[in-house]
């Protein structure tokens, strides 16, 4: 299996390198080259492949793991945009007060996507690994 450089990264996550296919030196030399301290040179196994929370990723001792808090912090991210996309319709509807358009209907239907977004976030909120956390957001 193919070895990458890990290493924390200015924002505090862990960062993957790789030799491109025309480096013909070392990986410890690359990363002399790229200026990086506390690397370590790791089997591509120790890194997720799945990459849903890639920005939650952090370096440990010859891995890079998904940090569970930060994974949240995604997760919470990605539902409120998938309510905001949710809610675009009847927000226009509410909003303008078309003559014609039922408000009170659109606005049942903002109520029911309020309670499966806050459902969402108490799932994801009481979720204790990645799967659990990735479970919540219907994935």
């Amino acid at each position: 299996m193919a070895q990458v450089i890990i290493y924390t990264n200015d924002a505090g996550g862990a960062s993957i390198t790789k030799a491109s296919t025309g480096w013909t030196g070392t990986l410890d030399e690359l990363a002399k080259k790229l200026n990086l301290s506390n690397y370590e040179i790791v089997d591509e196994s120790k890194v997720p492949t799945e990459r849903t929370f890639r920005n939650a990723w952090v370096k440990g001792s010859g891995v890079v793991t998904e940090d569970v808090t930060k994974s949240k912090a995604l997760a919470h991210n990605t539902r409120r945009e998938k309510r905001a996309e949710e809610f675009k319709p009847y927000d226009e509807t509410i909003s303008l007060n078309i003559p014609g358009t039922d408000t009170s209907a659109a606005e049942t239907s903002r109520a029911a996507i309020r309670t499966k977004y806050a459902t969402m976030q108490t799932n994801i909120d009481n979720a204790t690994d990645i799967a659990g956390i990735k479970t919540a957001l219907g994935g």
